[in-house]
């Protein structure tokens, strides 16, 4: 059935949320990890390729007219504007016309733009793309949150996300890494090996792009927008490939939800919800966002001038080490992923963020007692970044699960854009004066204010978290489109009424009742 085919007005009674969130893992899961998470890893290469290139770019023989100046101010705060601008865009299309068509205009966007950055021959063209390539990377963080969210059993998901967004220090390890090879003369002339790195960044989306095709569209959405017969196919052939897999059956789903139909829901509904009726959700993910944007960029906008300034570090050597922070950064979501779904987001998110802040004024004060050298420094850096990068990662997972399902993209895309923005822009022009001075004293306070605002998210998630884990979408935010009565956060699940055997158990894959 096609989007202009589908019925909505009608009352739908289905267990599909029930029969996703019961599934147990399997390599279908790992697909759907695969196909979209790997993306993370795309923007990670992207922001720091862009970062390393910078001096080489304005160099004689580049074959590009532009300065360093040029490469890490305007032309990062033009990606930064439109991964913005792209999160808001394509974030209001992706609750419209699905999750799928989505996540493969805006990879697309991205493989186009980042592949006609390579090509480029004057500073406009640089601009432009670069601002393209991230109007597409933007588009990115809310179809793809949405989509796994959806798509991941609910006792995985906290995990599964955090794994996914912490992703993008793999590609900034292989950022680091790769401009070592890249720009180096002795291997690729000074205008091919920036290009090149480029072009690396178009190949990847294109495999990915071929990988996403297998992925479905989510059958929670379907079902929302009228497709209720084409969410039953999709969710009836992955339980056949998981029950193939396992070589038994399904444990039976428990829980149906009722909802009313409708295609679409407007920006006033949207604002409503999110900031009326779930204020202090509001609250808490503006928190999160803000803090992990200031105490990212209080460390690494100016960790280079930091090495070099006060420690003496080579610029040329600086790569290497900012390879080890990205590994810390990785390892954080990798190692406590598992937690936030056992021992629980409240407990978790708070004392990630309190004890990266906590740290970094431990940090700080090492810093302006002269005790530290550039290993110890980056040593600290890294166990700061290990609980943060959790944290941080755990904002993402955070707004995608605790509104509305009609909401959730547009609700990842208004606080990344928010986050994003505060990082991109007020971060620099605040970190930059003080990590540019060459003073102890300023550095320390920019280090300070960065750990202020993570303990003071901190304590907001330790009062609004949401207790989350292992439970389903709809129990932790009332669908809009739900008719059972409740307030919200209020299950809104019922016990299944009609009997059914285990695995699809025949009725359990379609207790449906249309027309009332």
């Amino acid at each position: 059935m096609t989007t202009a085919q589908a019925e909505t007005g009608r009352t739908v009674t289905t267990d599909i949320p029930a029969r996703l969130d019961r599934l147990p893992w399997s390599r279908w899961h790992w697909t759907i990890v695969i196909g979209l998470g790997t993306v993370w890893i795309l923007d990670g290469l992207e922001v720091t390729v862009v970062g390393s290139i910078a001096p080489r770019l304005s160099e004689p023989g580049s074959g590009l007219p532009i300065t360093s100046g040029q490469v890490t101010g305007l032309a990062a705060a033009l990606y930064v504007a439109g991964a913005c601008l792209g999160a808001l865009f394509w974030g209001r299309l992706t609750d419209r016309w699905g999750r799928k068509k989505l996540f493969m205009i805006t990879l697309a966007v991205y493989l186009a733009a980042t592949a006609l950055t390579a090509l480029s021959f004057d500073t406009w063209w640089f601009f432009l793309f670069r601002f393209l390539t991230g109007f597409g990377i933007g588009g990115e963080y809310a179809a793809i949150n949405s989509a796994i969210d959806e798509l991941i059993p609910a006792q995985y998901r906290g995990r599964v996300d955090l794994m996914i967004n912490g992703s993008f220090w793999l590609g900034a390890v292989g950022g680091s890494l790769l401009a070592i090879v890249a720009l180096d003369t002795a291997i690729l002339p000074a205008d091919v090996g920036w290009r090149l790195t480029f072009a690396l960044g178009a190949v990847l989306a294109l495999v990915i792009l071929l990988v996403r095709r297998h992925v479905p569209e989510s059958p929670r959405w379907l079902l929302i927008h009228g497709r209720d017969d084409e969410a039953e196919r999709i969710v009836t052939a992955i339980e056949r490939k998981v029950e193939s897999e396992r070589s038994e059956p399904l444990p039976r789903p428990e829980g149906e939800l009722t909802i009313r139909q409708r295609r679409s829901v407007s920006f006033l509904e949207i604002g409503r919800t999110v900031f009326s009726k779930y204020r202090r959700r509001a609250i808490l993910g503006f928190s999160l966002f803000i803090g992990q944007a200031f105490l990212y960029n209080a460390i690494t906008f100016g960790f280079g001038a930091i090495l070099a300034t006060f420690f003496d570090v080579p610029t040329g050597d600086t790569g290497y080490y900012f390879a080890v922070i990205a590994v810390g950064n990785f390892l954080g979501p990798l190692l406590l992923g598992r937690l936030f779904d056992t021992v629980g987001r409240r407990v978790m998110i708070s004392s990630t963020y309190l004890l990266s802040g906590l740290l970094l004024f431990a940090t700080a004060w090492l810093f302006d007692q002269g005790v530290l050298n550039a290993t110890t420094m980056t040593a600290c850096w890294c166990a700061v970044l290990f609980f943060a990068s959790a944290g941080a990662s755990s904002a993402y997972l955070t707004v995608s699960e605790i509104f509305p399902m009609e909401t959730r993209a547009m609700s990842i895309a208004f606080f990344y854009a928010l986050g994003t923005a505060a990082g991109g822009i007020s971060g620099p022009l605040l970190f930059a004066d003080l990590t540019g001075t060459g003073k102890v004293g300023d550095t320390v306070l920019a280090f300070q204010i960065g750990a202020a605002l993570m303990c003071l998210a901190g304590l907001v998630a330790a009062f609004f978290a949401v207790r989350a884990e292992r439970r389903s979408l709809e129990d932790i935010a009332r669908p809009l489109t739900a008719v059972a009565s409740g307030t919200a956060g209020a299950s809104v699940l019922r016990p299944a009424t009609t009997p059914a055997g285990p695995g699809r158990g025949g009725a359990a894959g379609g207790r449906r009742r249309r027309g009332r």
